[in-house]
Parts: structure tokens; C-alpha cells; sequence
């Protein structure tokens, strides 16, 4: 896992000097893992770290609090992906209306320079920065010519049909339970990662005991019923169906987001474990049935795709190989 740091001043000597990439790398898709893998090569040819610089939260959700944006990694998860790409430390700026505010000059000088030290810096080529986003990526190869550091900027990755990927593209499939086409652009299986809490365990009474996980509000993914694989805190890994949403049958229309997943063969105490749940396949969506009874037979059948679908799976890379396989 990649360390996560928030504090940028005074930084240990360990962590500067170092390779950095910019941006915030929600999803950690192929088009990161790509531009990650060119940094990587950089700082090895220079006998350094690679590190990243990112925001938290996400500048949109700064300046449009009331829409925050819908995060395909969360910070702890994505630090472990980053982790897997060779990353060292993720330099998790704050970012605040008062940052927003710093000059383009003052970001160079402060930040990259003298926090951080970089030997060289590698960005996006739509990459702006400082106030009103008066830096852009020619302002920034510039100044690392007069102040000794060297930049890189990253193409975009088209995928094998052409198209360009992107965060904003992957969460369009989420919001459609597309699961199985948001790997083939993430190059894993798109993950939920929390703590498991207590429910109404209404599902043992059921017969099909359920891990909790309370999700974000903001999340984006379709309400549904998904074939899963839960890894444990320990490593290990449960098959197993999962249903993401507000439960119809049995609760309010806005009771609060959940993902509840029911792992097969196995009745493991998860209370207070932080899992992951990495989702494989879209079944169903998310609906109301009448009576228990109903919603019972309903899951046996559920149990039996998922089954069926998870019995075939084949690891999408070196990611996704250390992510649920």
C-alpha cells in the first residue's frame, strides 16, 4: 500500500526528491496504470521514488458542496491500487477555496519545489493549476528548465475500441450496473471497500445471513443484485451475492444506501472487519416483491447465477489478480 501523507511541510527527506505525478486518479483505471507505469520507469532511471499528488476532496465537491462527486475509489483504496503501480507516498493535499486561491507561480515554487522537491513532474496535458487555472502545462516545463526539475506529460489511453478512458466515462457504466464493462476500462473489478456493521438481521431469519457495508450517498452505482467476491482483512476470499440499495421489501424509500452481501459456503463473524467487495456481474435490478416469501425464492435463483457466473472467472490482469483473485 502506498503511504498516505496530509501533511506536504517539513516532509521527512525520504519522501522528497522523488518522481510526481499530478492529479487525483479516481478510479485508478487503465489510463492511470499506463501513465503510472511511465513515471515508474522515469524515477527508476533516476534511482528515485515515484509519488503522487492529489486532492482530497475533490475540487468539484470544494466549490459545489451540495453535489459532491461520486468517488469510484475512496482514499484507503485507492492508496493500496496505487500501491500495486509502484507508487510510494500519495500526498494528499487538502483542497480548500484558500488553495484554489494560491497563485500558478506560488504552487511551483511552494508546493513542487521546496515541499516536495521534485526531480520531475508528470501531468496530464489538460493539467491546469493556480488561481483562475492560470498554470498549464507549458508554464510548468518552463519553470522546471529554470528550476531544475523535468516534466513529462501523459497522452491519453484509448481503449481497444478507440474511445478515451476515463473516470467520468467508467462511472457512466456504474450508474448502469455495467460492472463487467467498467473492468475491462478499470482493468479490475470495480471494488466497495468498508466496515462491515450491524444490520436489522432480518437476513438470518431468511437463511441468508448478510455482511453490511454502509456506503456513501453520493454513490453512483446502480441499485441491484450482483455476483461478488468479499476478501476478508485476513485475505481471504468468500464467494458470494451481493444487493446494493435501499431494500424495498423491507424498508422506507429512504432508508439509507447499503450493500449487503451473502457469502456462500461460509458464515464468517465480519463485525467490525474492513472488507472489499469487488462486484463481477450485473443479475438484477433492485425491487420490491410481495411478501418474504417471495423474496426468498427470488434469492435462491440469485444464489444460482451468481454461482454460475463467478465459477468461470479469469483474473483481467496483475491488478485485478491482487485485488479479488
Amino acid at each position: 500500500m502506498a503511504e498516505r501523507i496530509q501533511e506536504l511541510s517539513g516532509l521527512a527527506e525520504k519522501y522528497r526528491g522523488g518522481v510526481v505525478a499530478i492529479g487525483n486518479f479516481d478510479g485508478v483505471h487503465r489510463g492511470h496504470q499506463a501513465v503510472l507505469a511511465e513515471a515508474l520507469e522515469i524515477a527508476n532511471a533516476r534511482g528515485t521514488h515515484l509519488h503522487l499528488l492529489t486532492f482530497e476532496p475533490h475540487p468539484r465537491t470544494t466549490f459545489k458542496p451540495d453535489e459532491p462527486v461520486y468517488r469510484i475509489t475512496p482514499a484507503n483504496l485507492k492508496a493500496r491500487l496505487l500501491g500495486h503501480c509502484g507508487v510510494t507516498a500519495i500526498f494528499e493535499q487538502e483542497f480548500t477555496r484558500d488553495y484554489a486561491a494560491m497563485s500558478a507561480e506560488d504552487f511551483i515554487n511552494d508546493v513542487l519545489v521546496r515541499d516536495l522537491g521534485a526531480v520531475h513532474v508528470v501531468t496530464g496535458s489538460d493539467f491546469r493549476f493556480g488561481k483562475g487555472r492560470s498554470g498549464d502545462a507549458t508554464m510548468l516545463a518552463n519553470a522546471g528548465e529554470e528550476l531544475g526539475f523535468g516534466t513529462s506529460l501523459a497522452a491519453d489511453f484509448e481503449d481497444e475500441s478507440g474511445e478515451v478512458i476515463s473516470s467520468s466515462r467508467i462511472r457512466s457504466l456504474l450508474e448502469k450496473g455495467e460492472v463487467s464493462q467498467a473492468a475491462g476500462l478499470l482493468g479490475y473489478r470495480y471494488t466497495i471497500s468498508g466496515e462491515v456493521i450491524h444490520g436489522k438481521k432480518l437476513g438470518r431469519t431468511l437463511g441468508y445471513p448478510t455482511a453490511n457495508m454502509a456506503v456513501p450517498e453520493e454513490t453512483g452505482l446502480a441499485p441491484g443484485i450482483y455476483a461478488v467476491r468479499m476478501r476478508r482483512a485476513d485475505g481471504t476470499l468468500h464467494d458470494g451475492v451481493a444487493s446494493f440499495g435501499r431494500r424495498p421489501t423491507v424498508e422506507e424509500p429512504d432508508a439509507p444506501l447499503l450493500l449487503e452481501t451473502y457469502v456462500f459456503d461460509a458464515s464468517p463473524d465480519l463485525y467490525g472487519e474492513i472488507c472489499d467487495v469487488s462486484l463481477f456481474g450485473f443479475l438484477r435490478s433492485e425491487e420490491k416483491f410481495d411478501g418474504l416469501d417471495a423474496l426468498v425464492a427470488q434469492m435462491k435463483t440469485d444464489e444460482a447465477e451468481a454461482r454460475a457466473l463467478l465459477a468461470g472467472v479469469r483474473p483481467l490482469g496483475q491488478l485485478d489478480e491482487a485485488i479479488s483473485f
